[in-house]
C-alpha cells in the first residue's frame, strides 16, 4: 500500500469533478447532500453550473434528463440508498431507457458507512444498476482510480452510475507497475497461479492483503481489480479461469445482484470451475463501526482469505 494520506473516494470525486470541471458542458446537481457527497467542491469553483435540487431526488433526475436532452453532460449525487434507491424509476424511465449522458453518483454506499446503520448502507445499488440496460457501473478502489474513472465517464457518451465511499481508504493503484485504468477492462494488481481474487471498491485492499495471509501458507493469489462491473471484462476473467482453476469475488455488497452474480454468470457459461463469493449474505446491514462490521459480516481478508482456500480445496 502507497505510503500516501489515505482519501475517501467520494473527497477524490469531488476533487475530480472541479478538476475536469473545465468542460462547460459538465452541470451537477445535488440532492441537499452537496458536503456528503462533495459535488459541493465544484459548486465552489463553478457556482453557475451547480444546482441544489432539495431533497427531490426524482425531480432531480428528471431535471438533469433534460439539461442532457440539450447537450448537457448532467452529474447528478444523492446517498447511494437514494441514488439509485429514490429515483430508480426516473433513472430507468427517463435516463437509461433514452440514453441519456446523464452520470448517477451514489455517495456513502456499503457497510463502511457505519453508524449510520442499515437504513443508510447501500447493498443493492449494483444490482438495480447493473440490470438497466446500457448502463455503465462503476465501482473505484481508491483516489486515484476514482479520478480515472470520472474522466472515463465524462469521456463516455451515455448513463453511467458509479459508487463512492465515506471511509478513507488506501492508496492502492499508485504502486501497482503498469497500471492503467480502462473502462470495461479489469486490472492485475499482483500475479498468482493457484486462486483468483476478483474485487471491488473498497474490497480491492482486503484482497491484497488476504494474498499476503496466503503466502504464508504457500498458496499463490492474483488479485483483480474490478473497477467496471458493467461491461464487464470477461476476457480476464476466463484468462483467471484457465490460469488458476479457482476464484473468489470480493465485494461490499449484497452477493445477489452484484460483482459476484455477475463474474459467476461468466463462468457457468463458459469454463465452469470452484468459485466463492465474499459479500453481505442477502441481509441488511448494522449500526456500527465500521472495521467492526467488515469483521461481522464475513469481509474482513481473513474471510478472503479463508474463501481462497475452500476453492483451492474444491479444485482439488
Amino acid at each position: 500500500m502507497s505510503e500516501l494520506k489515505k482519501i475517501a473516494t467520494r473527497v477524490a470525486y469531488g476533487q475530480a469533478l472541479k478538476e475536469f470541471g473545465e468542460d462547460t458542458r459538465i452541470i451537477a446537481l445535488d440532492a441537499d447532500l452537496g458536503k456528503s457527497t462533495m459535488s459541493a467542491t465544484f459548486a465552489e469553483v463553478y457556482p453557475e453550473r451547480y444546482f441544489d435540487m432539495g431533497i427531490a431526488e426524482a425531480n432531480m433526475a428528471g431535471v438533469a434528463a433534460g439539461l442532457a436532452a440539450t447537450g448537457k453532460i448532467a452529474f447528478i449525487h444523492s446517498f447511494a440508498v437514494f441514488a439509485p434507491g429514490r429515483m430508480y424509476d426516473q433513472i430507468r424511465n427517463s435516463i437509461a431507457y433514452t440514453g441519456l449522458n446523464v452520470k448517477v453518483v451514489g455517495s456513502h454506499a456499503g457497510l463502511t458507512v457505519g453508524q449510520d446503520g442499515a437504513t443508510h448502507q447501500a447493498l443493492e445499488d449494483i444490482a438495480l444498476m447493473r440490470a438497466l440496460p446500457d448502463m455503465v457501473v462503476l465501482s473505484p478502489c481508491d483516489a486515484s482510480e476514482t479520478r480515472l474513472a470520472v474522466k472515463a465517464m465524462i469521456e463516455h457518451d451515455g448513463p453511467c452510475y458509479m459508487r463512492t465511499g465515506r471511509l478513507p481508504v488506501d492508496q492502492i493503484t499508485n504502486d501497482i507497475p503498469g497500471y492503467k485504468f480502462e473502462l470495461g477492462k479489469g486490472a492485475l494488481l499482483a500475479d498468482g497461479t493457484d486462486v483468483t481474487i476478483i474485487a471491488t471498491g473498497y474490497m480491492v485492499a482486503g484482497a491484497l492483503k488476504a494474498r499476503e495471509l496466503l503466502s504464508l501458507s504457500g498458496l499463490s493469489a492474483q488479485v483483480i481489480d474490478m473497477h467496471t462491473i458493467k461491461p464487464l471484462d470477461k476476457k480476464i476473467i476466463l484468462a483467471a479461469a484457465a490460469k488458476t482453476g479457482a476464484i473468489v469475488t470480493a465485494e461490499e455488497h449484497n452477493i445477489i445482484g452484484g460483482l459476484g452474480s455477475a463474474v459467476a454468470e461468466v463462468l457457468v457459461e463458459n469454463h465452469p470451475i470452484p468459485m466463492e463469493r465474499v459479500g453481505v449474505r442477502d441481509t441488511f446491514g448494522k449500526s456500527g463501526d465500521p472495521a467492526e462490521l467488515i469483521k461481522h459480516f464475513g469481509l474482513a481478508p481473513e474471510d478472503i482469505a479463508g474463501a481462497a482456500r475452500r476453492v483451492v480445496d474444491r479444485k482439488q
